[in-house]
């Protein structure tokens, strides 16, 4: 066994979309769902449900840099 295998993420309850049609496997996180709640590749009906997956840590949005004047140095 080696050291990344001892690790496991800590997983905690996340509600999700999932798609209703049972052939269809697709599922989204609920903070990342559209309006809409329609399967992106089915386009069948979406119903919500839990799924104990990790944390997702949401990147802050840079600014934007200003661009440097040829007179700075």
């Amino acid at each position: 066994m080696t050291a990344s295998e001892d690790i496991k993420p800590v997983l905690t309850p996340t509600k999700i979309l999932k798609c209703r049609n049972a052939e269809c496997k697709v599922w989204v996180r609920d903070e990342f769902a559209t309006t809409e709640q329609t399967c992106p590749i089915c386009k069948g009906p979406m119903i919500k449900s839990i799924k104990h997956l990790p944390a997702v840590q949401n990147k802050i949005k840079r600014q934007p840099r200003k661009p440097k004047s040829e007179f700075d140095f």
